[in-house]
């Protein structure tokens, strides 16, 4: 992969390489047919702190940039997108506390983490996905506490995190603008999860609803300030969408490692069907797409460093990732044949891990009206 990356994440790079060779790539077949959380991969990978990746150096993390952490990201989500999926939405619930959280806050969050934990961000609610402004939950201040009641629904790591992000209602009368955001730790009474969606695809990763009843948290859970939930869920969003372009860019880079080795080992008509230019064609496009994407990602994630505006280039990054890996997952298949369409073989798994990444953290057609508002204007 063409990320250009600090001596030490190289390092780490080939470390995630071989870990992944090791205890992911191939265990993770049998948790895909089974739909079961592979609990004993995640702790082996724990033990490793890839967990632990974006937590700040100041409170105990490895001190990479984001471009860093994309080549990381990217070498898991090669091996198994669910796996990536699961650190990188861990990811997701530190944002909000790191943007906005309190000193405390950021330091109870990468404690947590740092310990093993992982992390959800709970936004979407069944009747608010795109439209995140009509979420029903609600927070009521009682004293020194808040009172949440609600229902998030799809959140990934919701029955294995050891912390949540929760957006609620504090004021319903004036929408977007009476939208707080919490920080609930596991184990609170109250909080409970549903059972486990039974996915398509990304299915070592865990997601599932999570429900509170008269759950009650100090107010000094509240991160930033109140009225202030919606701003700070679309910066977090804001950031995460380049990390689901990053995940996206490796399961291309999956599709074109399998088209490549099985378009060398497959004979036909007297030589290995790669020789046909049609298929070299295909690769090459495959290849393009695939690098094309990359770089919008590392493009996106350095001006984050940077402290530049990212709105627009995380969309583009998110949106074209996604859409390319549909097309390199399917291009993988159309290489392989008919074999391609069986689940003996590894790419017909990478067609229905890609389908996700166009729908999650905004769909595809919100993140076209981010870049048409950006670059029309209101």
């Amino acid at each position: 992969m063409a990320y250009l990356i600090s001596e030490e994440a190289q390092d780490l790079l080939q470390d995630v390489k071989t870990f992944c060779e090791k205890e992911v790539k191939e265990q993770c077949k049998e948790y895909d047919a089974s739909g079961d959380w592979p609990k004993n991969i995640y702790e082996k990978a724990f033990e490793q702190g890839y967990q632990a990746l974006e937590v700040p150096e100041e409170y105990g993390g490895p001190g990479l940039n984001r471009v860093d952490v994309a080549a990381l990201i990217e070498q898991m989500a090669i091996a198994d997108a669910g796996f990536a999926t699961t650190i990188s939405a861990s990811g997701l619930a530190l944002k909000p506390v790191l943007i906005a959280g309190s000193k405390e806050q950021k330091e109870r969050v990468c404690e947590l983490v740092l310990e093993g934990g992982l992390g959800a961000f709970c936004l979407t609610e069944p009747g608010a996905g795109s439209d995140a402004g009509a979420g029903k939950t609600t927070a009521v201040k009682d004293g020194d506490e808040y009172i949440l009641n609600g229902r998030k629904c799809f959140i990934t790591n919701g029955e294995v995190a050891s912390f949540y992000c929760v957006t609620a209602m504090t004021d319903k009368t004036i929408g977007v603008k009476g939208m707080s955001m919490f920080l609930v730790e596991a184990g609170t009474p109250g909080l409970s999860t549903g059972k486990e969606e039974d996915k398509m695809g990304i299915r070592t990763s865990n997601t599932c609803d999570v429900v509170m009843e008269d759950l009650r948290i100090p107010a000094s859970n509240l991160i930033g300030e109140e009225g202030k939930g919606f701003s700070i869920a679309m910066k977090t969003l804001d950031q995460a969408r380049t990390w689901m372009g990053c995940i996206a860019a490796g399961i291309a880079q999956r599709g074109i490692d399998e088209a490549v080795t099985y378009g060398k080992e497959r004979i036909q008509f007297g030589k290995p069907v790669i020789k046909n230019q049609a298929l070299q064609f295909k690769v090459a496009d495959m290849h393009i797409k695939t690098e094309t994407a990359r770089q919008m990602v590392a493009h996106a994630l350095t001006r984050m460093d940077m402290g530049l505006s990212y709105t627009t280039e995380s969309a583009v990054a998110k949106c074209y990732a996604s859409d390319i890996a549909m097309e390199v997952a399917s291009e993988a298949i159309q290489v392989f044949g008919g074999y391609g369409y069986s689940r003996e073989y590894p790419v017909e798994k990478l067609l229905r891990d890609a389908k996700i990444f166009q729908i999650f953290e905004g769909t595809n057609e919100i993140q076209r009206m981010v870049v048409a508002n950006n670059v029309i204007g209101r």
